[in-house]
């Protein structure tokens, strides 16, 4: 297969004098992510921001149920236009569709209420797995297996640099200039009409190119039954669905202090604007300093630890002082490091795996998963928070997530054992399907 795919992007090669050019494809790349992101990063704040207006955060848990429920509907139709249009018509119409009903949202905003903020924050959600998801599945397919080991890394900051020019945009747009938080869903319609037009050049020029038989993925069904019969995927997956399990309580307390500290619409969109650019201004930092010396001194192991391990601090210094200082420093802790170093040793982890098991292991996870480990989540925060004779308040639900970073320790010390054995030296060794 590799040396298949390795054929088919030399013949794009030739096709296009353009792919000559080393690394212009990456560039290219690098700019279109950047552009995804930072709409999206217009999107984010405003979202979360009208949501909390018009329904408040204490309705947050249903709907994250109702946005994975509605994804889960989606996933199907979605892989069903995959398999009948080529991807780049798939990324130009869904460019063109999500600006289109970006516009309509605006219109819709003239005179919002909950039904219009619940609909919107949904939709921002979709956007977001659908835009991104498209953006790696074409960068999969187009890139030859030495060259995407080469350039993957340089292409994906590039969505990182978008989350810090995102956020710190709709911050200042809000605070600088007479836009308000629904406008701020114009400037991602004219974001994303930028990045249609750099994709319908980057097409033009053969960056795009997919030599017959390249698009074709892996069919990744089975992805349960393959991780239940081996116990290392059975381990990686927990330590996955345990972050994502512990992220709505994080989530949930954020938002609900920040309702709290921001009252108002514009004065709270323009924080979580700004931070949003935070929290990508420090997936940069840990990816470029902390990442690669925790890897050379002390192993994937230690870095897949750090996360849990700052979670854990952050939440026990939110129940201690419920403040949005240490409530913002538990949601950066969450998703800054999930973006960095974490990403970077979970995919390091898949390394002595046979490459079918890892289509099939991340299909089952990205595709159900992380969806039905965020129900969960969110059940449990109505569980504690309304559904009990005795609510629980906001700082003690840390006492929750403590508990799932503890779950999420013993699971990762299990994972060091099996991960030892599989890569003594260098990780050459790779296992098959039990």
């Amino acid at each position: 297969m590799t040396d298949r795919r390795d054929l088919l992007y030399q013949q794009c090669r030739e096709r296009f004098p353009t792919l000559r050019v080393r690394g212009i494809r990456a560039v290219f790349l690098f700019l279109n992510f950047l552009l995804i992101i930072t709409a999206l990063y217009q999107l984010k704040p405003a979202s979360k921001s009208l949501f909390i207006e018009y329904l408040g955060a204490d309705s947050l848990p249903y709907v994250w149920i109702g946005t994975a429920l509605t994804m889960a509907t989606m996933i199907s139709v979605y892989h069903k236009l995959v398999e009948r249009v080529s991807r780049i018509r798939l990324v130009l119409g869904s460019c063109f569709l999500f600006g289109g009903i970006l516009i309509g949202f605006r219109i819709w905003l003239i005179h919002p209420d909950p039904v219009a903020a619940t609909a919107f924050y949904i939709f921002v959600d979709i956007l977001g797995v659908v835009l991104v998801e498209q953006f790696w599945s074409l960068t999969n397919a187009i890139y030859s297996t030495s060259e995407g080991k080469s350039w993957y890394g340089f292409i994906g900051t590039g969505g990182l640099l978008g989350g810090v020019i995102g956020g710190s945009l709709a911050g200042l747009l809000l605070n600088h200039t007479s836009l308000q938080t629904p406008d701020l869903l114009t400037v991602a319609a004219g974001i994303l009409g930028i990045t249609l037009v750099l994709s319908l050049i980057m097409n033009r020029l053969g960056l795009y190119c997919e030599a017959e038989g390249s698009a074709q993925e892996v069919v990744s069904k089975g992805g349960w039954k393959a991780i239940t019969k081996n116990r290392y995927l059975i381990l990686i997956a927990a330590i996955l669905l345990l972050a994502q399990f512990a992220s709505p309580v994080i989530e949930f307390q954020f938002l609900k202090t920040v309702e709290i500290t921001y009252p108002d619409l514009e004065p709270r969109t323009a924080f979580l604007s700004y931070f949003f650019g935070l929290l990508g201004l420090v997936s940069i930092g840990v990816n470029l300093g902390l990442t690669p010396l925790v890897h050379r001194t002390l192993g994937v192991i230690a870095g897949l630890l750090v996360q849990p391990l700052v979670i854990t601090v952050c939440a026990l210094g939110f129940l201690v002082s419920p403040t949005l200082m240490w409530s913002a420093a538990a949601k950066i802790s969450d998703r800054g490091l999930s973006y960095s170093i974490n990403r970077a040793s979970r995919e390091l982890l898949y390394v002595p795996i046979d490459t079918v098991l890892i289509y099939q292991a991340k299909a089952w996870i990205d595709m159900f998963g992380y969806r039905l480990f965020k129900i969960f989540g969110s059940l449990l925060i109505l569980m504690f928070t309304r559904w009990l004779p005795v609510a629980v308040s906001i700082p003690r639900l840390s006492w929750l997530v403590a508990g799932i970073c503890f779950l999420w320790f013993f699971v990762i010390l299990q994972l060091r054992t099996e991960y030892g054995l599989l890569v003594p030296g260098k990780g050459e060794v790779k296992i098959e399907e039990s």
